[in-house]
């Protein structure tokens, strides 16, 4: 008999309780995206600064993204279940000091909290799913479910934004989460075990801090990349994220009890789990970044209006992560991913025929096909990242594979997003209309939503002509930069058959992991 058919397989408690965890991951990616809409009404009232708003939108993935390892690991510490609901408990509180802050330093502060606090949620809720269902198949599942929570989130909190913003004042958007996660304190003590690893030990604090440093400097560096272009200021930045975070692996390595074991990585399931989800993040970010700005800047889109159209991509992933746990019971993940990124490949190759076929149907079209393809990439890295450790270092795992796909798609958005505007400029550099004065041509140049407010204040047919010459170049940079994505897919699906050949789907058939699933028995609180 194998350990497969030896696993107790989950009841009704616990699909139920995989309802109660799903809630707040998807206020989790919802936070991500329902302040947008809300930033002209806010800059009204609270008058920031241009320095103050950019925080204001930041501040919450910074922090996340910082936080994410420090908070899977005290997780296995102090217990998954105590740590969420002391997570949701600070989400609500922030949410309501959100909801009612008078001024832009209060709102930069309940963002910064709001950051942290849904930091607990990601790796808590994971790795309680790690512990909930222990039969292979199942957890695939789950945490199938659990990801399309999370796409979910990111679909619905434009419209819910647009909705609340309709009716109610910009603050109305953070108290969305009160309810939620007053009904995840009521429920979770309930129906959610409690599990933490009984050997483990203090957290290193200086670890933390390191990491939390290290992370925040890289992602702060790329963003700023990916916003105003290679500069001095954000390269070094990185430079010093990395030095720290070589720093704080070389203390991982001397310490006995670590933040990070760096035994996990000896796992060639887990460190080749990690790499594609950095791969696969690093080229679906980028989709985003150019759908959303080929909706509003070249087909003339209100954020609403971009939202109602970006929809079907996200019910594709919605589709992809729950058929996930199907598919891979008849074939294996590595030959699963290399079919996900073959399916993501062809969705670019769409993309890129934008510039012969104009209109929001080919960005339908592509993204609902790349999104098909990268949701069972994505399922399937995370159940084998997570599924590949041992229950009692599953926040651990989990604060790794979060932080992976932060560090991915930052990554991705700089670098292609870099490469977009690059070709842009190129194209702009050869083809900007005559009529049009030097100054109004460098800073037409520069960006698409630059020679948008350039073309309205220039007389005649000069603004028209420069509008479409920048629309065209917009959408012709975009095109090869789809194309190169396509290749890219491709060469990450032969990456995952290469580096995952032989590896089962579930804890029973990873050749490095056999015997490690012991399952500790709960610990009660």
């Amino acid at each position: 008999m194998t350990m497969h058919d030896q696993a107790p397989r989950a009841g009704r408690r616990e699909w139920i309780g995989l309802a109660v965890i799903a809630l707040p991951s998807l206020l989790y990616s919802m936070d991500l995206t329902v302040l947008n809409l809300a930033v002209p009404q806010l800059s009204a009232e609270l008058r920031p600064s241009a320095s103050q708003l950019l925080w204001i939108v930041d501040i919450y993935g910074f922090m996340i993204a910082g936080c994410l390892i420090t908070m899977g690991t005290l997780g296995d510490r102090i217990g998954r279940r105590r740590l969420l609901l002391i997570g949701a408990a600070a989400f609500g509180l922030a949410s309501i000091l959100a909801a009612f802050a008078h001024s832009a330093g209060t709102l930069i502060a309940a963002r910064a909290i709001l950051g942290v606090a849904g930091a607990t949620l990601a790796p808590s809720t994971l790795s309680l799913i790690r512990n909930m269902f222990l039969d292979p198949r199942q957890r695939t599942a789950a945490i199938g479910i659990w990801i399309a929570s999370f796409s979910a989130g990111g679909a619905i909190g434009p419209l819910v934004g647009g909705v609340m913003l309709e009716h109610f004042w910009w603050g109305s958007v953070f108290l969305i989460n009160v309810p939620v996660m007053v009904l995840l304190l009521a429920l979770g003590p309930v129906l959610l075990p409690e599990f933490r690893d009984p050997n483990a030990g203090r957290l290193d604090l200086v670890s933390a801090a390191m990491s939390l440093v290290s992370v925040l400097a890289v992602i702060y560096g790329l963003k700023r990349i990916a916003e105003d272009g290679l500069g001095r200021l954000p390269t070094m930045v990185i430079l010093a994220g990395m030095a720290l975070a070589g720093l704080f692996l070389r203390r991982q390595a001397r310490l006995a009890e670590p933040l990070v074991d760096l035994a996990l990585f000896r796992s060639r399931a887990f460190s080749a789990a990690l790499t594609i989800n950095i791969l696969g993040f690093f080229i679906a970010f980028s989709s985003f970044l150019f759908t959303a700005q080929y909706l509003q800047l070249v087909l003339g889109m209100k954020p609403l209006e971009a939202g109602l159209w970006s929809l079907p991509s996200a019910f594709g992933f919605i589709v992809g992560s729950m058929l996930a746990p199907r598919i891979v019971g008849s074939a294996s993940p590595a030959h699963v991913m290399a079919g996900g990124f073959a399916l993501t490949a062809l969705g670019f190759a769409t993309l890129a025929g934008i510039s012969h076929v104009e209109g929001p149907m080919i960005i339908v079209a592509g993204t609902v096909l790349l999104s098909l393809g990268l949701a069972p990439i994505v399922t399937l890295t995370t159940d084998l990242v997570v599924g590949s450790v041992p229950p009692e270092r599953a926040g651990t795992a989990s604060g790794l594979s979060e932080t992976s796909a932060e560090f991915g798609g930052a990554l991705g958005i700089a670098i292609l997003g870099s490469v977009l505007t690059a070709l842009y400029r190129y194209q702009m550099g050869l083809a900007v209309p005559s009529g049009v004065p030097p100054e109004a041509a460098a800073a037409a140049r520069d960006t698409l939503g630059g020679a948008l407010t350039i073309a309205k204040d220039l007389s005649g047919t000069a603004g028209a002509d420069l509008l479409a010459t920048a629309r065209a170049a917009f959408t012709r940079s975009f095109a090869i930069t789809a194309g190169l994505c396509s290749a890219l897919a491709m060469v990450a699906g032969l990456f995952a058959v290469v580096m995952l050949r032989g590896v089962g789907g579930g804890p029973d058939q990873h050749d490095e992991a056999r015997g490690s699933d012991a399952v500790p028995a709960p610990v009660a609180r």
